[in-house]
């Protein structure tokens, strides 16, 4: 609670309680008797009364009366504000690459487990949005619709690995898929985070197709081409064995940066764990949730108790001078 004055400048009338001090004090001085006697020996010990000590008490509560009825002039009030916060997440659907060359070890342990250790982060710091994830490799599915329950967004995403569905990249197939799930939210902004490490080979959607399709429904698109510019090696587990595969860090770049290009997104190229980490904290600075904050407050008259304390001194102040404090003319 914040006690303020509606009429702060009316506060000033107190310094001109000082000039009527100044005057009680100078008209004192100045009182003079009126009769005169040959001596005052016969008072000397005299006792002092209780009226003259309290001789001024009047003219303190006058003063002390006064001081009041200008702070009522003021008018205290009590203001208690309150803020309503409503805040309006995004819709993400994180669209993640798991064919066989996603398992190369230029990222430790391996550009699938980099991203999903990176991208669980990044779901951390989203807590007002809803989350989905799809996963692409020759084919495509939803591992978790549409959520705030990030804790069991972040389950599905631990199970996620290489081998849940058949080897290859569908980009266009996976983005689709990430699209269907965006459609119909009544979000007012929904974004894709497609990450891919290939080309598209596989799918019966071209990843362009996908992309306008995306762009139709005003879902932006942010791709995310993961490599190091080289040659990695990839360990995959095959009906065989393990077996060990040289993966070319060249892609379809091009690709990838006209998707983003026609959903008004961005084009990130990740070639390590680092540059990953900073790639997801661009997204998640470019894409804030939306809070608006309702301001309620309330004021309450403080004046009430001022005005009636005035009241009784001067009330008590006049009683004195007609009674104990009367003048003899």
């Amino acid at each position: 609670m914040e006690v303020v004055y509606a009429n702060p400048k009316n506060l000033l009338l107190l310094i001109l309680l000082i000039p009527l001090i100044v005057w009680y004090i100078v008209k004192l001085r100045r009182m003079q008797a009126t009769f005169k006697m040959s001596s005052s020996f016969a008072f000397d010990k005299a006792p002092t009364g209780v009226r003259v000590y309290l001789r001024h008490f009047p003219f303190l509560l006058r003063i002390a009366a006064l001081a009041l009825i200008i702070i009522v002039l003021a008018r205290p009030q009590s203001i208690n504000s309150s803020d309503i916060s409503n805040s309006e997440g995004i819709d993400i659907v994180m669209a993640l690459d798991i064919s066989g060359t996603m398992m190369a070890e230029d990222f430790s342990p391996n550009r699938l487990e980099a991203a999903k250790k990176v991208a669980a982060e990044f779901i951390n710091d989203r807590k007002n949005d809803r989350i989905g994830l799809v996963i692409f490799g020759g084919e495509s599915f939803t591992q978790c619709p549409l959520t705030t329950d990030h804790r069991v967004l972040l389950n599905l995403l631990n199970e996620v690995k290489f081998g849940m569905i058949e080897d290859g990249t569908a980009i266009g197939l996976g983005l689709a898929n990430s699209v269907n799930r965006l459609k119909d939210s009544n979000s007012k902004s929904r974004v894709v985070i497609l990450l891919t490490d290939g080309s598209n080979n596989r799918g019966q959607i071209a990843p362009l197709t996908a992309a306008e399709l995306a762009a139709s429904y005003g879902i932006r698109v942010y791709t995310i081409g993961v490599g190091s510019r080289g040659t990695a090696k990839a360990r995959i587990m095959t009906p065989y064995g393990m077996q060990t595969m040289n993966v070319e860090g060249d892609f379809d770049e091009r690709t990838l940066t006209e998707i983003a290009s026609l959903t008004n997104g961005k084009y990130f190229r990740a070639t390590d764990v680092t540059s990953l980490k900073e790639i997801y904290d661009d997204i998640n600075e470019m894409e804030k949730y939306h809070i608006s904050v309702n301001t309620i407050t309330k004021r309450k008259e403080l004046f009430m108790p001022f005005a009636i304390w005035a009241l009784i001194l001067m009330g008590f102040e006049l009683f004195l001078r007609r009674t104990v404090f009367r003048n003899i003319p």
